[in-house]
């Protein structure tokens, strides 16, 4: 459970977040209120919060500039409270037609490869609120939207002069996406604009014309609780306004060329070559029942000159996708450009009618058209649900199948010319020990990322995580295609004073010559980042440093970490990050204790055990976490791992509770063997699932002095068709769900818990109506509990303001009710001990 600037990705709506507006506060008891104003936490964590971040970078394919982006700060509660439209699923700026609840960059600046010196951009926006950063195809240009109050433009970077210039006095619409592409000749571009006819916005009337009426013929229609969805007909056509765009080729010398018609523009996206656009356009009936992703829409190719040249399918409205982590819709689906062509587009088709429990020895078909687009030919048939291509020549791609049910993995090597496919890996996608990384890439003819074969048959694989038992080890191997075997030709935490360096590789410069681009940190050193080179010559430097950014707070220095592994009672092996505080001497004898993690599914308990993290990265202290509070005297057990486990035919969540406490159990039990965790003064915490796994917790244990729940769900029959990966639905397993949620056991709860909220919550599930409820059930039965709804926030928060109350906060309950607890009366049960739900 649980926009940013892109370098050159593809984006659509895809699986945007799903919101719902809500207006909880009015129903909140208005007695046992604190008094007003947001409060400040102590200046250790309050620095957090204002630490200025380190900037982002984005490398130049031919690894010769790195483009180094400055970050915005958090906003404050001012800018978080600007007026917002939550419609279908999407919530938008009706001001200038973006998406609202942005994070902007606020300087852009280049910096030559290896040695040279910083250039600033002339002509950049001021103030500056950038996003949508893109390199053009030839990488001799860069292209990014500023967002002001009233409207989204466009601007182009030449690299070679370090200056910037406004494109064109289009307003852009971005509430759908991405609101523009590169076409290959690097000197046009398709926009998303605001159409010059569109008009005023219709008026929101408070006089309904009738009642909402939904009505379901007979048809399964099992859907996710989704939020911000479309109430009304006023709803609708808020959203249609909004979201109406016209799409156009727009030329850096300004020229503009109209594509079809204004309306609903999801994506257009421009063929390899250029010759042709492809448009996938929403239109009605609209969904009261599920967001902008599922509603009709519309694919269709038009040329150069703005003339349709074909509509490729009609995608009726998806409300009966079956819901498991397997389903799929029914019909064409997934309309791509082949990147290694000229202009040939493919697409899938579920042969199972999208739903996985249905028998079929071919689950999906993949078809291809080619321009002129006439008769589409099937290229490709998957055991499993397709995973896509990674194209690369005419006769080498891989081409990828999964099974979420059974944690299936499949990529094989594909030869797109004679349609014959061969097993390259066959792994469960649980297997981090197993993960081969991924492939390295380079721009093709087009600008589009394809394969990079070198002479020999052979690829680079980049894993940038690299797990295995001595914790993570990122790594850089080859594959030889010929015989399927990799050979490993780097690999971070090496021998010497690289032993206890987390070096991970970001991206390869130069295959040929074996330059990779890194970042080097350690717990005291913020990341850099580095050339590598793997083939260096006499006299050649192995590392060169190409930026030297600070540490972000150093007044956080000296705090301790080390990675734990220990075992669960039933043998699983289990990993946590333990942080101590600075100068902190085991002689001083344990302390008060915050547990801070997130549950997790597994099909095997080898997978499950498998070591995660490393000791050697730098202590990036997220304001978001739990590792601060080592600055207030506390050991944090972090990231503590909790898999829950069902192997074979049992399903994880059958014994949920006994495996969680278990987990947290052997967590505290190996602070205690190790001297530093007092087992009578612990505290735990989780955001969103991890707070669903906090009220369990202290539901059913005597582990805990205090539990702090963010953003949580905690009555499961609120989300009836499956919640997290539980694919049953409640009439499925109804013992499972009650058992799981907190709220049908709110009369065993005698632990401290503090809940928090956002007010305007966006995530699937955990509506703030979710925190209301349990807080008034646990209220009802004499709990000690306290709700703060933070305003204006969503799933995660941002305001500065809500940040620092959201500390001060936490460390008010874990002083009171943990550091300072008063000792246990004679006769209690001790925390520390698994025990029940009968305190």
């Amino acid at each position: 459970m649980c926009s940013s600037s892109q370098i050159g990705k593809r984006s659509r709506i895809g699986h945007p977040l799903l919101l719902f507006g809500l207006g909880v506060l009015a129903n909140l008891p208005l007695q046992a209120q604190d008094a007003s104003g947001y409060k400040t936490p102590p200046k250790a964590l309050a620095d957090l919060v204002t630490a200025v971040p380190t900037p982002g970078v984005a490398i130049s394919s031919k690894g010769d500039y790195l483009l180094i982006m400055d970050r915005a700060a958090n906003p404050t509660i001012a800018e978080l409270s600007q007026p917002e439209l939550r419609l279908a699923g999407l919530r938008m700026n009706p001001a200038n037609n973006g998406p609202s609840r942005a994070t902007y960059l606020t300087n852009l600046k280049l910096k030559p490869i290896p040695a040279g010196a910083e250039k600033a951009i002339s002509g950049l926006p001021s103030p500056a609120q950038i996003s949508y950063v893109q390199w053009s195809p030839d990488e001799t240009k860069i292209a990014f939207t500023n967002s002001t109050d009233s409207r989204i433009e466009l601007y182009v970077i030449d690299v070679a002069t370090a200056s910037a210039r406004k494109l064109s006095d289009l307003a852009l619409n971005a509430v759908l996406g991405t609101p523009y592409r590169w076409l290959s000749d690097s000197k046009t571009l398709i926009v998303k604009a605001i159409p010059a006819e569109r008009g005023a916005a219709p008026a929101v009337s408070r006089v309904p014309s009738g009642p909402t009426v939904q009505e379901n013929l007979g048809k399964k229609a099992q859907a996710a609780t989704y939020q911000d969805l479309l109430k009304n007909p006023s709803d609708e056509q808020q959203f249609a306004y909004y979201a109406t765009a016209q799409a156009m080729r727009l030329g850096l010398d300004g020229s503009v060329q109209k594509l079809g018609e204004p309306g609903l523009i999801a994506s257009a996206e421009p063929s390899p070559d250029g010759s042709y656009v492809m448009l996938e356009t929403i239109h009605k009936p609209f969904s009261y029942l599920v967001p902008v992703n599922s509603f009709p829409v519309r694919t269709a190719i038009f040329d150069a000159k703005g003339a349709l040249v074909k509509t490729l399918n009609d995608a009726p409205l998806q409300e009966n996708i079956a819901w498991a982590s397997d389903g799929a819709p029914t019909g064409p689906r997934n309309f791509e450009w082949r990147p290694d062509v000229p202009a040939a587009v493919y697409y899938t088709v579920a042969q199972d009618n999208g739903d996985p429990k249905q028998k079929a020895d071919i689950r999906d078909r993949v078809y291809q058209l080619e321009a002129p687009f006439a008769t589409p030919k099937e290229i490709y048939a998957s055991t499993y649900r397709f995973g896509g291509f990674d194209w690369g020549t005419e006769t080498v791609a891989f081409v990828h199948e999964r099974w979420r049910q059974t944690r299936k993995s499949l990529t094989k090597i594909y030869n797109p010319k004679t349609g014959e496919s061969t097993v390259l890996f066959d792994r469960s996608s649980e297997d981090r020990y197993g993960n081969p990384g991924q492939p390295d890439t380079r721009r093709n003819q087009f600008g589009r990322e394809v394969l990079n074969i070198l002479p020999n048959n052979e690829i680079m694989m980049v894993n940038s995580v690299g797990s295995s038992p001595e914790g993570d080890r990122p790594f850089v191997s080859v594959l030889n295609l010929n015989t399927k075997q990799t050979r490993q030709l780097w690999r971070s935490g090496g021998a010497g004073a690289d032993a206890t360096v987390f070096e991970q590789p970001v991206t390869v410069l130069d295959a040929a010559k074996g330059l990779i681009l890194t970042t080097r940190e350690t717990p005291e050193e913020n990341p850099n980042y580095f050339i590598r080179n793997l083939k260096p010559a006499k006299k050649q430097p192995v590392l060169t440093q190409i930026t030297a950014f600070p540490h972000p707070y150093p007044q956080l220095k000296g705090i301790q970490k080390q990675q734990l592994r220990y075992k669960r009672s039933d043998g699983v092996d289990l990993t946590a990050t333990l942080y101590l505080p600075a100068g902190y001497k085991k002689e001083d004898g344990p302390l008060p204790t915050f547990m801070w993690a997130y549950p997790a599914e597994f099909k095997s308990k080898d997978a499950a055990g498998q070591v995660s993290g490393s000791p050697y990265r730098f202590n990036r202290i997220a304001v978001s976490g739990a590792a601060i509070f080592a600055t207030m005297g506390y050991a944090v057990l972090d990231n503590a791992s909790i898999p829950i486990i069902g192997e074979g035919d049992k399903e994880p969540n059958d014994t949920y509770v006994e495996q969680l406490v278990a987990s947290a159990k052997a967590a505290i039990d190996e602070g205690v063997r190790l001297g530093v965790v007092d087992p009578t003064k612990v505290g735990v915490g989780g955001h969103s699932y991890g707070a669903f796994m906090t009220a369990n917790l202290l539901t059913h244990s005597n582990l805990f002095r205090a539990g702090i729940a963010r953003s949580g769900a905690y009555n499961r029959t609120l989300t009836p068709f499956g919640f997290q990966n539980e694919q049953r639905t409640y009439w499925q397993a109804p013992d499972v769900y009650n058992r799981m949620s907190p709220f049908m056991n709110a009369d065993k709860m005698k632990t401290p818990l503090l809940l928090i909220h956002g007010e305007a919550d966006n995530n699937t599930g955990t509506f703030p109506i979710q925190s209301e409820r349990y807080y008034n059930a646990l209220k009802g039965f004499g709990a000690t509990t306290k709700l703060v709804f933070l305003p204006y926030e969503s799933h995660g928060y941002a305001a500065q303001e809500s940040l620092m109350h959201m500390l001060h906060e936490m460390n008010g309950w874990l002083d009171k009710y943990v550091k300072n607890a008063p000792a246990l009366q004679a006769g209690k049960q001790q925390p520390g001990k698994a025990g029940g739900g009968d305190k």
